[in-house]
């Protein structure tokens, strides 16, 4: 699958939310959230922009890939994830694996995130409400929005990658999110 997503810094979290209803949203779901990240043993992925974690959410393992950032100002970039249970309960297994192929863990980032969808489950966008631990400003955990188109190609054309940046644009407007912000909560959380 291909993501297109943009997050933003919120300020009203309540006031997102009734923004949020007026558009019809469902709420799915609100989870902890806790990413572990890797850098891979013979390249950067800092220089290369992908990004591998073992995330646990709710104490459930998945683990993830994200490629390549495709050029533009909101991010697009294709992502591979799986549930790494039953077989492993809690991600100890790959996180071992990864230990022993000389993946070097970077940080582990913490995160409360509320999930919703807007529109029809195939052509819905999600729009997650993130309380971030790490990047807490003036004593509360850093709030951020996160709106997401999930093309479900591994490589979209360019008319469906414009075409899906302009929805995720368009929802932020209209949820009133305009402080935009490109960087990862990992690189947010490192540069601190």
């Amino acid at each position: 699958m291909f993501e297109i997503e943009q997050k933003y810094y919120v300020e009203d979290c309540d006031q997102l939310v009734q923004r949020l209803a007026a558009e019809d949203a469902v709420f799915v779901s609100e989870k902890a959230n806790s990413d572990t990240y890797y850098n891979h043993p013979c390249r950067d992925f800092v220089q290369t922009g992908e990004a591998l974690r073992i995330r646990r959410e709710d104490d459930v393992p998945l683990v993830t890939y994200k490629g390549t950032k495709r050029p533009g100002d909101v991010k697009a970039r294709e992502e591979l994830e799986w549930r790494l249970d039953p077989g492993d309960k809690d991600g100890s297994h790959m996180q071992r694996l990864l230990d022993v192929l000389g993946f070097r863990e970077v940080a582990t980032v913490n995160k409360q995130r509320q999930t919703y969808r807007i529109g029809a489950t195939e052509n819905a966008l999600t729009v997650t409400i993130d309380a971030v631990d790490s990047l807490e400003r003036d004593g509360n955990a850093g709030l951020f929005a996160e709106i997401e188109c999930v093309l479900p190609v591994a490589t979209p054309s360019d008319e469906q990658i414009a075409e899906a940046r302009s929805r995720v644009s368009g929802m932020a407007g209209r949820l009133g999110l305009d402080k935009p912000e490109s960087r990862s909560y990992l690189r947010m959380q490192l540069e601190r």
